[in-house]
C-alpha cells in the first residue's frame, strides 16, 4: 500500500510529461518557421535562376 501512496505523490512523471509537451511545441513552431523560410528561399533562388537564364540568353 505505501508503494502506490509513493507512486501518487510522485511528480517526476508529469515533469517529464510536461517538459516532453514543451519541446513538442518548439519542434511545431521549429517546424512551422523553417517551411515559411524555405518557401522564401526557393522564390529567391527561382528568381536568380531566371535572371541568369534571361541575362544568358541576351549575351549569346
Amino acid at each position: 500500500m505505501t508503494f502506490f501512496k509513493n507512486m501518487i505523490r510522485d511528480e517526476q512523471g508529469a515533469t517529464a510529461i510536461e517538459y516532453g509537451l514543451i519541446a513538442a511545441l518548439i519542434a511545431v513552431a521549429a517546424i512551422t518557421a523553417m517551411q515559411s523560410l524555405g518557401n522564401e528561399l526557393s522564390t529567391t533562388f527561382n528568381n536568380v535562376k531566371t535572371e541568369l537564364t534571361e541575362a544568358n540568353k541576351a549575351n549569346i
